[in-house]
């Protein structure tokens, strides 16, 4: 049995669904699939997630949102009319819509979660609905009839283990499709708390796992994966094949294809996901799958770069001589809850390398001057113009001199890194440099390499 996932994109138009549909169809053992809130139909359109944000922040300031409740229902209505369904039965999804502002939410966070869930919750009756009229036997299922439970924060929810019990408990019919919306499950207290942005990809490996699947496919609008950003590399390599762990380091750092925290179930559970087109679905795509007996082709299996980053450089002598130093910086930002994403150091100097997205110019100069204060380095300077590539690779642990090579290419280019770091796992490199530099850094490596 497939657990089979379609992204927004490939749900946007009637005409879109009707080819999820065909693909589904293609292939007995895609039993049960997972649905995403309808995406953009064009670059100037709206996600109907975005559009489901705006409705709450109105219904929050109080303000009239009959127009955006409207403008909601009628994405689903012209899908529900491509396939003849009836406005009688589209009307269900139009009073959930309206009846959003009238449930009692314990905080603003959790309204706005709920509000969000309902493009994939929408979404999944809508096709299910699709399905029925088409003379197939189908079932909506969600979160509180399988009870997928999450902890955590209501728009950054975790899965907990109680999920797999749960799941394990589900029987399926082989004459039956289920239809599930992806991005979200229930508290123990029974509220709606989504996954982080993307997260329907998190719901459909959890199913997998869950359900015992031999197979997550997970439908997008690419083929598959590329080596390098393609705004970047001009048609850069399809990557045919790759490892749990290549995938993670390389979503890490920007490969938005598919959501880094949607491996863990698949790795829990030991299997595959392919990433695949739903416009080419014959396209093999790429194959994500367990590094054990994985047989790599070529050193570097990816570069990716990231370029909102900011780093915090201290420099003290004798720093490596003093008990506690890093000690004390941490506790610095654990009181305010920043998190940082790498701390490269030397015997005198320590780099911290955090992401932009959790500071604000505030919060930097409260903890420069805090850590100013407390630690008294020689030097402290806060670098705004930072970028990070990975260099990915199963491979790099065969071939030595890797990183010289990395670094003779780039001195060609008279490019300086600020920062090398390679992994314990051998099988990723990092490199710190200018933010204007980054696109250069990724071209050049991957001419180096491909």
């Amino acid at each position: 049995m497939k657990v089979v996932k379609f992204g927004g994109s490939s749900l946007a138009t009637g005409k879109s669904v009707n080819q999820a549909i065909n693909i589904i169809l293609a292939d007995p053992s895609r039993q049960v699939m997972v649905v995403s809130a309808p995406g953009k139909r064009k670059n100037s359109d709206t996600k109907v997630t975005d559009l489901l944000i705006k409705y709450a922040k109105k219904v929050l300031n109080h303000e009239d949102f009959k127009q955006i409740v409207d403008e909601i229902f009628s994405r689903y209505q012209d899908i529900g009319k491509y396939f003849q369904v009836e406005d009688k039965e589209l009307e269900q999804l139009k009073n959930a819509l309206l009846s959003l502002p009238t449930q009692i939410y314990p905080t603003d966070d959790y309204l706005i979660a709920a509000f969000k869930a309902h493009g994939e919750r929408l979404n999944a009756r809508l096709i299910t609905m699709i399905l029925n009229k088409k003379g197939l036997k189908a079932k909506f299922l969600d979160p509180f009839d399988v009870g997928l439970t999450v902890t955590g924060e209501p728009n950054d929810a975790i899965v907990s283990p109680e999920t797999y019990i749960n799941l394990d408990k589900v029987e399926l019919s082989s004459e039956e499709y289920i239809v599930f919306p992806g991005f979200f499950g229930m508290t123990p207290s029974g509220h709606i708390a989504t996954f982080s942005r993307g997260g329907s990809d998190i719901t459909g490996a959890i199913l997998t796992r869950g359900l015992h699947a031999d197979l997550y496919e997970n439908f997008t609008d690419v083929n598959g994966i590329f080596a390098a950003n393609p705004s970047i590399i001009e048609h850069p390599d399809s990557i045919k094949q790759m490892t749990y762990r290549e995938m993670r380091e390389l979503s890490y750092a920007g490969f938005s294809v598919f959501h880094d925290e949607a491996l863990i179930p698949a790795i829990e559970g030991k299997i595959p996901i392919n990433v695949k087109n739903t416009n080419d679905p014959k396209n093999a795509g790429t194959l994500i799958v367990p590094n054990q007996k994985f047989k790599p082709t070529n050193p570097v299996t990816g570069v990716a770069s990231q370029k909102h980053f900011s780093a915090l450089y201290l420099h003290k002598y004798l720093l490596n001589k003093e008990a506690g130093f890093t000690l004390r910086i941490l506790q610095i930002l654990y009181k305010h809850n920043i998190p940082y994403e790498h701390m490269p150091s030397g015997i005198d100097d320590i780099t911290i390398i955090f992401n932009r997205q959790f500071l604000n110019d505030q919060l930097i100069d409260l903890i420069c001057n805090e850590i100013q204060s407390l630690i008294n380095p020689d030097q402290l300077e806060w670098i705004d113009d930072y970028a990070i590539i990975m260099v990915v690779g199963e491979g790099m642990k065969y071939q030595e001199s890797i990183s010289a090579q990395i670094l003779s290419a780039l001195n060609e280019q008279n490019i300086s890194p600020q920062m090398i770091n390679q992994g314990a796992s051998q099988i990723s490199i990092m490199i710190g440099t200018k933010k204007e530099e980054a696109d250069q850094v990724v071209k050049t490596i991957y001419k180096q390499f491909f």
